[in-house]
């Protein structure tokens, strides 16, 4: 079972450099899209976003432009959650989408970037906080659970291009990248992409916009539940066309039903 996900920096942009004919090509289970930048209304009703065999779901922003996520599945869902469920709405801060099936959960997210100043990166660490304990939560579930998103984090020096460089900055700071430690070795998920590929040199946004020039981060992935571990057969980043700063992360699990 394929599952892709990918950082589009506005669907109109990403469509117009071929998206969505790349899409159809990959035969994918799932697709997850981040950073939409449009309206739910105009992507439900226009067959320019829409794919041939998929059911479609999209959360927007109520600011025009800005964020905003969607999955297309093959496969209808149970249900569908918009936002991670917190009453006092540090899920909104980003965008979470999630498609829950008989065995398997999906959820599509795009986290705040944090910026440089206190206030922003305050936004961050609450989305974040609330949705470490969403994820510690349902781990008494049994359930697979997978999180395709646009992390706005790295996690090791391997995952950014130049480390020293960038400690200091939002993305790749002390407390971030400690979230992701408890995440992987105290709460129990992994890294779907890094148990395939441990190479040094694999990034998958270049904050300049070109693909391949410039200062590169990983801030791509699919995190996954304890129990999908063994099930990654492969992961690779997609470089060969560019539809945004982000490549798409494609993911094939040994999973036969969802």
């Amino acid at each position: 079972m394929r599952l892709i996900s990918a950082c589009v920096d506005g669907i109109h942009q990403a469509t117009e450099r071929g998206l969505f004919d790349w899409l159809k090509e990959q035969d994918a289970e799932i697709i997850c899209l981040q950073d939409l930048r449009a309206q739910a209304p105009e992507l439900e009703d226009s067959p320019a976003f829409q794919l041939d065999g998929y059911f479609s779901y999209f959360f927007d922003s109520p600011t025009p432009q800005t964020n905003g996520v969607a999955i297309y599945t093959r496969q209808a869902p149970k249900a569908i959650m918009f936002g991670f469920g917190l009453n006092s709405g540090e899920d909104m801060d980003g965008r979470y989408l999630q498609a829950d099936f008989d065995h398997t959960s999906v959820a599509c997210l795009l986290a705040p970037e944090g910026g440089t100043d206190a206030s922003t990166r305050e936004v961050k660490t609450r989305f974040f906080s609330g949705l470490q304990n969403q994820m510690l939560k349902i781990t008494r579930k049994r359930r697979n659970y997978i999180f395709c998103g646009s992390w706005q984090m790295a996690h090791r020096d391997i995952d950014v291009q130049n480390p020293e460089s960038h400690r200091d900055e939002s993305g790749f700071l002390a407390e971030e990248r400690q979230w992701l430690d408890q995440l992987y070795n105290d709460i129990g998920y992994a890294d779907a992409f890094r148990i395939s590929n441990t190479d040094n040199d694999e990034f998958s946004w270049w904050p300049s916009g070109e693909i391949g020039d410039g200062d590169a981060w990983r801030t791509d992935t699919q995190i996954i539940s304890k129990a999908l571990v063994n099930q990654v057969e492969y992961a690779v980043l997609y470089k060969a066309k560019v539809f945004s700063s982000h490549t798409p992360v494609i993911v094939d699990y040994d999973l036969h039903e969802l």
